[in-house]
């Protein structure tokens, strides 16, 4: 199983060998970015260099829980990330802004922006997120390589609205609105439904989901 789409000159393979998969990244005289420690190996004339953030980029690293550093590989040759058991989401960003859940960045081009975006205090403490819990903004154009817990679904929304039971939607168009609410709309009907606590994307975009949730795939050691 092989994906090859371009990106600026870059050609981006997932590699499945077995229960594994390898995001392979070949680079012509371009830069991508990954997570830190995303490396497994590199070949050819490709220089790494992983700049140190400023104060205050240190200040909301350690606020966020973020990676400090986001390395850079630039030149000619092959790029290889590590192994994961994980799928490995291709996302094409055209001038838009998507929210991903905590973990799920694992690379992109140099024409998108990686920040923070950090949801209301009460929404995040509902969805057991917790009140100082942030999440990665990505905007801009180019490719994205997301990790996802399992097979994605891709949901468009049309003025709809979409609830979804714990975290099965790892990423969404920043366009669409979030919050989380009771199941039912008494206390007794939410917890007697087995379901508590629902997330609820409304308005026009898209959701990625994935039949595991990024908690699970922790557990098992994805």
């Amino acid at each position: 199983m092989s994906d090859t789409p371009q990106v600026l000159g870059t050609k981006i393979e997932i590699i499945q060998k077995e229960e594994v998969r390898v995001a392979k990244i070949t680079l012509n005289n371009e830069t991508f970015r990954t997570e830190a420690g995303a490396m497994f190996y590199m070949r050819g004339d490709i220089t790494m260099e992983s700049k140190a953030p400023s104060i205050g980029g240190f200040l909301k690293a350690a606020i966020t829980k973020e990676s400090i550093f986001r390395p850079t590989y630039t030149g000619i040759g092959e790029l290889y990330l590590e192994p994961t058991a994980n799928e490995i989401h291709i996302m094409n960003l055209n001038d838009e802004k998507w929210i991903l859940e905590n973990g799920a960045y694992y690379g992109s081009s140099m024409g998108v922006e990686v920040s923070v975006h950090r949801e209301k205090a009460f929404t995040a403490f509902k969805s057991g997120e917790g009140v100082l819990d942030f999440q990665t903004k990505i905007s801009g154009n180019g490719k994205v390589l997301v990790k996802a817990p399992g097979p994605v679904e891709e949901v468009k929304l049309e003025n709809d609205k979409l609830v979804v039971d714990g975290t099965f939607a790892f990423a969404r168009t920043a366009s669409i609105n979030y919050s989380c609410e009771r199941s039912s709309k008494s206390i007794i009907g939410s917890a007697t439904s087995g379901e508590g606590m629902v997330r609820v994307y409304q308005g026009t975009g898209t959701v990625l989901m994935s039949p595991f949730t990024f908690y699970s795939a922790r557990v098992l050691g994805f």
